[in-house]
């Protein structure tokens, strides 16, 4: 199967083997985002939707998330979390309200923390999408991916666009 390292011969998938990689620091940052309309905003940044104060919720969701990780993607390893921070960050024209999230996670370890930093920003818009959903479901999540990574064998990523 070629590079394709989460495949045994037979073609069918397998957890890779972690044991005889060296334990680094390891850090990973993802973002998501989720565009509200404007009440939403004012109810967010006014701490006035009935469900609580939305970013404090997002918040712990995508830390609780971040540590349940391998619990919902198959292949992916359990892992000792050593920090994870989500910071929140409105991005604000005309026309859109967008909340912007960070999700930074950590560990020493064999393997990366890329997931769990993607499952905390995820988590995070889901978190904010339900805690929202009965002033309006029209909000929009919006594109989530990796900015970087640092550790490991394969070396430091960073995103450069």
């Amino acid at each position: 199967m070629g590079d394709l390292t989460h495949f045994n011969e037979e073609g069918r998938a397998k957890m890779v083997d972690i044991g005889e990689k060296a334990e680094t620091v390891r850090t990973a940052i993802a973002h998501s985002s989720i565009k509200v309309n404007e009440v939403i905003y004012d109810k967010i940044t006014s701490n006035s939707i009935k469900k609580g104060d939305v970013l404090a919720v997002a918040q712990v969701a995508g830390i609780m998330a971040s540590k349940k990780t391998s619990d919902i993607i198959p292949m992916c390893h359990p892992i000792m979390l050593t920090s994870v921070d989500i910071s929140f960050e409105w991005k604000l024209t005309d026309s859109d309200h967008i909340l912007q999230i960070t999700a930074t996670a950590k560990t020493k370890g064999s393997t990366g923390v890329e997931m769990e930093a993607l499952t905390a920003a995820s988590a995070c818009a889901l978190t904010v999408y339900d805690m929202c959903k009965a002033v309006d479901k029209g909000m929009i999540i919006g594109e989530t991916y990796l900015l970087e990574k640092t550790g490991g064998k394969n070396g430091d990523f960073k995103r450069t666009e």
